[in-house]
């Protein structure tokens, strides 16, 4: 009598251990990147421990003091200064005036990259005004930006807004500029014209190249944080920088360097997260 089941049949459908051994696999793969990723910074760890351990008169603090005073930067308890526990402020100041400058940025490249790119008679307009301002330093800028808006955060969000505005512009620019001719024609057919192709054949198609504009605009915000609260203000991460340089205090430089390093990095972190989002369609870039 036939029970309906052939001897063979069972093992072959049952058994999930292939799933169980292709998650295996990526945590693994995961692990080794992090290991691979820590390979580096840990060398420069222990180069900057052998050159200035032993050394009490070294201009260089070695990594022990260094997360010493970044601790009591955190959390107060170990020096009792006037830095102590006041990371936090400083690192909100910081934030409020990279996201705030970046965002700005955003706001007024993305629209003007998508026109001069696309529309000849505005990139004819504005291209060679924005390119001769474009190699202007944005250290230039600092006397100019005090005279305009004063000494304080103000100077800093105005430094921070030119440091990430062009490299989203170009960016944006190159983007709609390298959308293919046959995606207009196509989307022509479709009964897609005029201002509807802004939306459904350039943003797309340009968004690879705008996303790194906007990874390239955040990195550059970071970098001139530095430069911008050095016009008068009492908060913030540059701001702590220039006031331990002036007193001598190198091991808090280098954790203010360190806080802005990871900084950015998270800040670049949530960007490609955002893209990957964005670019799932994209073989190249989901």
């Amino acid at each position: 009598m036939s029970t309906g089941i052939e001897a063979g049949a069972l093992p072959a459908t049952v058994t999930p251990a292939p799933a169980r051994r292709a998650g295996s696999g990526l945590g693994l793969a995961h692990l080794r990147r992090l290991a691979l990723a820590c390979v580096v910074p840990a060398a420069l760890v222990a180069v900057w421990q052998v050159t200035t351990a032993g050394r009490p008169y070294s201009l260089i603090p070695p990594p022990a003091e260094v997360w010493a005073e970044m601790r009591d930067l955190a959390v107060g308890g170990v020096n009792d200064d006037a830095f102590s526990g006041t990371l936090w402020t400083h690192l909100a100041a910081s934030l409020s005036r990279v996201y705030g400058g970046f965002a700005l940025a955003a706001a007024a490249a993305l629209p003007l990259g998508l026109l001069i790119g696309r529309v000849p008679l505005i990139r004819a307009l504005l291209d060679p005004a924005l390119q001769v301002l474009r190699p202007v330093p944005v250290t230039a800028w600092l006397p100019l930006a005090m005279i305009l808006f004063g000494l304080g955060p103000r100077s800093a969000f105005f430094l921070v807004f030119l440091g990430a505005f062009y490299p989203i512009l170009v960016n944006t620019v190159f983007g709609v500029r390298s959308v293919e001719p046959r995606l207009f024609e196509a989307a022509a057919m479709l009964g897609c014209t005029g201002p509807a192709q802004f939306v459904r054949v350039v943003l797309p198609a340009a968004l690879p190249s705008i996303f790194t504009g906007l990874r390239l605009g955040l990195g550059f915000a970071w970098v001139v944080i530095v430069v911008g609260e050095m016009t008068g203000v009492q908060t913030g991460l540059g701001a702590i920088i220039m006031e331990a340089r002036q007193l001598s205090r190198t091991e808090i430089v280098i954790c203010g360097m360190a806080v802005i390093g990871v900084a950015g990095f998270v800040s670049d972190w949530l960007v490609m997260q955002l893209s990957r989002r964005l670019l799932a369609w994209s073989p190249n870039h989901g």
